[in-house]
């Protein structure tokens, strides 16, 4: 069978032909298979799954399990889309399955998740993980943040709240904890739409400490306005943390900001000061930064304008961090980086658009994404990338890879495109994996969070 059509431009004839050869446009995967393989991923996850298949028909929940993962890298944002590894047989090779699951195998495998089952396989899976995150010199900080995932449809949980794009829609309201200098997501909660950022924030970090092994040290936690809340300081107070928060400016601290008159200034634009301050319903005073900023017509100046003291905005952090206030700021400044990670979760990874009816179901497909995440993440420092690649990246400039899958003698053969960079460009990654140790990865340094 045969078919002739004209190109766009010059007007050569173009024929048209099938071939039976299975052809893929995701060669290069295969060291992100490499890598799974390295790892003991498949081990890791049989053993805390915490349920079985008994019919002899059923697909291994694994090979479910790892069919959504492999969906998600290759682009799907919907259930729907995971069929579009379904007819890529030279895929199914790679991968040593005879059967790629249907999107509703994939949906019935998150609809078994319970809570408690929930918390189990995606604790164990961390701890996994963790084993393996290198250690961080000067220790590591933790950025807590919350964000919005707008709902369409009744789903649990699925409720009215904050929402600063779509006001008044139904909403999840995610809290997610990121250790930055590794781009670890150490914890994530998917919560109901009508949460406050702070809402849970204790329990949260409990679980998260929890996770986190003893030889890695958390040197800071820094989180914004939205977690300006007395039970979280102190909470972090008594568990020996430091940390750097973003104060809400209500009345009272509008007013003792505006009594500041040491002002230090770093430049022509800005200037810092401090005050301590006891706010009600507090057990005892605290230390505030402040940080004021001239107005200027060339520049959009951040924090907040007072009344009291024209042509300046404030900002202003809480914290017990026994360093100079402009140290206070900048160190709060590469916070900035979370706002990434989330990003990525959404455009990259599609985490806001997998959702089910049942709650513990969709939190389920939720917790596989920072999964995958942390998957990602740890697959460039085992191809030992000089710099940070974000999924979508790695997506085009290493998994997309044409390639046809053919045979020599009784071996299978994936003959892997040159004008996609081929295998050529990959061999050094592959060399890399294959001599990914635990745990080999040098220390981070600080500088690494710059």
């Amino acid at each position: 069978m045969h078919w002739k059509i004209t190109s766009l431009w010059g007007g050569k004839k173009v024929e048209l032909r099938e071939t039976p050869r299975a052809v893929t446009p995701f060669g290069g995967l295969v060291v992100f298979f490499e890598f799974l393989r390295q790892v003991g991923y498949c081990e890791a996850v049989k053993q805390h799954l915490p349920f079985r298949l008994t019919s002899p028909n059923a697909i291994d929940p694994v090979e479910t399990f790892t069919a959504f993962l492999l969906s998600v890298v290759a682009g799907a944002r919907r259930f729907a889309h995971t069929s579009l590894l379904r007819a890529d047989v030279a895929l199914h090779e790679l991968l040593g399955i005879t059967r790629f699951p249907v999107d509703d195998t994939i949906r019935n495998l998150f609809k078994r998740f319970g809570q408690g089952q929930c918390q189990r396989f995606f604790s164990g899976l961390w701890n996994w993980q963790l084993e393996r995150l290198p250690e961080c010199s000067s220790g590591y900080s933790l950025d807590l943040d919350s964000t919005v995932f707008e709902r369409y449809g009744r789903q649990q949980g699925a409720l009215r709240g904050p929402n600063p794009r779509k006001h008044g829609r139904p909403s999840h309201h995610p809290l997610v904890a990121v250790l930055a200098e590794a781009h670890f997501l150490l914890h994530g909660w998917l919560r109901s739409g009508n949460c406050g950022s702070a809402r849970g924030a204790v329990e949260f970090l409990k679980e998260a400490l929890a996770l986190l092994p003893e030889k890695h040290a958390l040197r800071v936690v820094r989180a914004d306005a939205g977690f300006f809340d007395q039970q979280l300081l102190e909470f972090l107070e008594q568990r020996g943390l430091s940390y750097i928060v973003v104060a809400r400016l209500t009345r009272w601290l509008k007013r003792e900001a505006a009594r500041v008159t040491q002002w230090r200034a770093l430049d022509e634009h800005y200037a810092v000061g401090e005050f301590s301050l006891q706010l009600l319903g507090w057990l005892r005073p605290r230390r505030f930064v402040v940080i004021r900023e001239q107005l200027r017509a060339e520049r959009a100046s951040l924090g907040r304008k007072l009344l009291e003291v024209p042509g300046y905005t404030f900002r202003v952090f809480v914290t017990n961090f026994a360093l100079p206030p402009e140290e206070i700021w900048r160190d709060y400044n590469h916070r900035a980086d979370m706002e990434n990670r989330i990003a990525e979760l959404k455009h990259d990874l599609a985490a806001d658009d997998f959702c089910l009816q049942e709650f513990f179901a969709t939190e389920a497909a939720f917790r596989s994404i920072l999964l995958l995440f942390n998957l990602l993440g740890e697959f460039q420092r085992a191809c030992r990338f000089t710099r940070y690649r974000q999924p979508a990246t790695l997506r085009a400039q290493v998994f997309l890879c044409g390639a046809l899958l053919g045979r020599a003698g009784r071996r299978l053969v994936l003959h892997m495109s040159t004008s996609w960079g081929g295998l050529q460009q990959r061999i050094p990654l592959l060399e890399n994996v294959l001599t990914y140790g635990v745990p080999t990865s040098p220390k981070l340094h600080p500088e690494a969070a710059t």
